[in-house]
């Protein structure tokens, strides 16, 4: 068995930037107004007097989907993190397909000559089919 070859410098590079800690989260950022629900506010008749928006982070844990309230000064952080998580996901993809070719061009056969092609012909290639057993064993 021959040893791994070397990483691509396309993988080298995507891994480096991968390592780049920055905060991030899974989620996405929701912004919501509500009715309170007080008899008598207006709120419950003119959807421009409801209440908010409210913020808040989302995303699925174990199969729930979970909601967190974040107070609206926080807003903007809270998205920041949330994109620079999409883009670490959207890296690691990159990552894996390059990976992926990289593992790819490891598993190729050598490279025969011209010469030696010509002189091995074709192989015949195995259909898939057993053979038949014959009636008499």
């Amino acid at each position: 068995m021959a040893p791994p070859s070397e990483p691509t410098d396309r993988v080298r590079r995507l891994a480096l930037e991968l390592s780049d800690p920055v905060p991030m989260r899974r989620g996405s950022v929701s912004e919501r107004t509500v009715k309170c629900g007080k008899p008598g506010c207006a709120c419950a008749e003119d959807p421009e007097a409801r209440h908010g928006p409210y913020v808040s982070l989302v995303r699925v844990v174990g199969g729930k989907t979970e909601s967190r309230w974040v107070a609206p000064e926080q807003a903007e952080a809270l998205r920041r993190q949330v994109e620079a998580g999409h883009a670490f996901r959207r890296k690691v993809e990159v990552y894996w397909e390059a990976c992926e070719e990289w593992a790819d061009a490891e598993l190729k056969p050598p490279a025969a000559s011209d010469e030696e092609a010509e002189k091995r012909g074709s192989k015949k290639r195995p259909t898939g089919r057993s053979r038949k057993k014959s009636s008499g064993s």
